[in-house]
């Protein structure tokens, strides 16, 4: 087991307004007069607010160009039945000889992360009817994701050391963690294509002042096991307004639960411990994530 967590993947282009300006010059010149500010990136894209209503969205690595082009292909198709907004591509941008990728630009969704503008209760029921509008049986042609959607028994290796250099270093593992974790992978698995964002962390729901405006960053966007997903509820909201939530949704029977907090578990894990490398606010999210389920562990 390794002892040196890895923190965010490097770069492998740079990217600056500079170079927003020119591929937005010569492909979309009617926005190239348009103000753009840096947003910030995360571990596949950069992204700069286009003006006041518009956001660019590019790669930074090589295998983030492969699903800016899932996005591309699926979001407009899927936006259609989802009651809450998400950044649908409104042009899609080619490759340059100063950026080999494709890049999208996308309608720009007010909002701050639910890690620091957390949703109302009632929020639950809203994100339950999003859930059940997008878990819907997936085409043929929907991407398999080797990290999402899967059994999390292909994910226990990588957790597992995750969770015992965090032991070492904080008190976020705890004996109830480790009893969901263990529940978690003896649970039954779901063999089911459902449409699945995969990615559904409190980053990438937007919310402002109480209400979800937009769920963000389908990069991960598969199709598999919906409790990747529902791991949300468990992120997001303690137990009533979790239980009620869940009612919304529809049945989900207990090997269900126990997959969609050891979903939670993997992706406050992997924050805590890839942030705690060089990424503050990803450490923050997981700590908090991982301190919520402690509380939580149960029915």
């Amino acid at each position: 087991m390794s002892d040196n967590p890895v923190g965010t993947p490097p770069a492998e282009v740079h990217i600056d307004t500079e170079l927003v300006r020119s591929l937005l010059q010569a492909q979309f010149p009617q926005y190239a007069s348009h103000p753009i500010q840096p947003m910030g990136s995360g571990w596949d894209n950069v992204m700069m607010r286009l003006g006041a209503d518009l956001l660019v969205r590019l790669p930074r690595r090589a295998v983030a160009a492969v699903l800016i082009e899932e996005e591309q292909r699926w979001l407009p198709e899927l936006s259609a039945r989802l009651p809450i907004d998400v950044p649908v591509p409104i042009h899609k941008g080619r490759p340059s000889k100063d950026y080999p990728w494709p890049w999208s630009i996308v309608r720009w969704l007010p909002g701050d992360g639910a890690d620091r503008s957390p949703p109302e209760p009632d929020e639950g029921r809203r994100l339950a009817s999003f859930l059940s509008c997008l878990h819907q049986a997936a085409p043929a042609g929907a991407r398999a994701n080797p990290v999402r959607g899967v059994p999390l028994a292909t994910r226990a290796e990588q957790v597992g050391e995750r969770m015992e250099r965090l032991a070492r270093t904080t008190d976020a593992i705890t004996p109830a963690l480790r009893a969901a974790w263990r529940d978690a992978l003896a649970a039954s698995s779901r063999t089911e294509r459902l449409w699945l964002h995969g990615d559904l962390h409190p980053l990438n729901i937007l919310v402002s002042r109480g209400r979800i405006t937009g769920v963000i960053d389908w990069g991960d966007l598969t199709a598999g096991d919906m409790a990747t997903d529902l791991a949300a509820f468990w992120m997001l909201f303690d137990s009533p307004t979790r239980e009620r939530a869940l009612t919304a949704y529809g049945p989900v029977d207990d090997p269900m639960r126990a997959r969609a907090m050891g979903w939670a578990i993997l992706l406050g894990v992997m924050l805590l411990d890839t942030g705690l490398v060089d990424h503050p606010r990803h450490a923050a999210v997981g700590a908090a994530i991982l301190r919520r389920l402690t509380q939580n562990y149960g029915p």
